[in-house]
């Protein structure tokens, strides 16, 4: 995949309304699942005891941690996009995340960004509105959608 490259303001402006660019896949396995589980101390059941989840989970499996899902967004990001001659970004932080669906493991989850907006915060300076949607490969609908906010200095 080739990433996309913002060389100033300018070209960030320009990309508004463009059709959304999508990362790789990348796979939510059960290792996955549980690293995310110790790290956060979020040890219930349905994310990580495959046995009791294919016995009692409507879904027969375990299920990945909806911020699990949210924290793949920022390499998505990386990946898809490039910001030569960027002084500074910061992750300005979240409008709105919605998990609109399950992630059982062994999906292949593919992250999208649509720039949606962007606001001048002073000169060199701007605050970026991305649409953001992760969905499993061949999903009906997605599994989360966010409204993501980065602040960009140039």
């Amino acid at each position: 995949m080739k990433k996309k490259s913002f060389d100033s303001i300018d070209a960030l402006k320009a990309f508004v309304g463009e059709p959304a660019v999508s990362g790789d896949a990348i796979v939510i396995d059960q290792a996955m699942i549980d690293q995310f589980a110790a790290v956060t101390h979020d040890q219930q059941w349905i994310h990580v005891d495959p046995e009791r989840a294919a016995l009692e989970s409507p879904f027969k499996t375990t299920i990945a941690h909806g911020l699990l899902t949210l924290s793949l967004v920022t390499g998505w990001y990386h990946r898809c996009f490039d910001f030569p001659n960027r002084k500074m970004a910061l992750n300005y932080g979240f409008d709105k995340v919605r998990f609109t669906s399950p992630v059982p493991c062994g999906t292949h989850l593919v992250g999208s960004f649509e720039l949606a907006k962007v606001e001048d915060v002073k000169p060199g300076e701007v605050r970026c509105f991305w649409n953001v949607k992760v969905q499993g490969e061949g999903a009906e609908r997605p599994a989360m959608v966010a409204e993501w906010l980065m602040q960009v200095r140039y």
